[in-house]
């Protein structure tokens, strides 16, 4: 009986651990076309809420982040390149973006931003994204 008890006790324990795991998401941005400005991003979750936003500095044309303590789930990345620092994307005559842009996965629309669930990724272990900028 106490080796049932035991056995049971070290399950128990075993996955309230994985349940409660946490994550890091390492996300690097490269592709910057100067180092003006700052690149503003935003983490979702896969129900498409904002749960961070992060303001990054950029250095050789390149930025990056660290996000601690995720839990195992499915996420989405939205940035852009604010050149001007105006904390908005701008955009021409036309409404097509002047300052680079991207999504998760590293994908793009035609006319608009792609579909939502084109960005999903999941987050399963600690976690690199590479995301490379797009300027029209």
């Amino acid at each position: 009986m106490k080796k049932i008890l035991i056995i049971s006790l070290v399950i128990s324990c075993i996955f309230s651990n994985f349940s409660f795991s946490q994550f890091k998401l390492e996300v690097e941005i490269t592709g910057l076309r100067n180092g003006k400005g700052t690149v503003l991003m935003e983490l979702y979750t896969a129900a498409n809420n904002i749960i961070k936003q992060e303001k990054l500095q950029i250095k050789n044309n390149a930025c990056s982040v660290t996000f601690e303590g995720l839990k195992p789930s499915k996420y989405a990345i939205r940035y852009f390149h604010d050149e001007n620092e105006n904390i908005k994307i701008d955009k021409n005559w036309a409404g097509v973006p002047t300052e680079g842009y991207g999504f998760s996965n590293n994908v793009h629309g035609t006319f608009g931003p792609p579909d939502f669930e084109k960005w999903i990724f999941e987050v399963k272990a600690d976690t690199k994204l590479k995301l490379k900028v797009k300027y029209h």
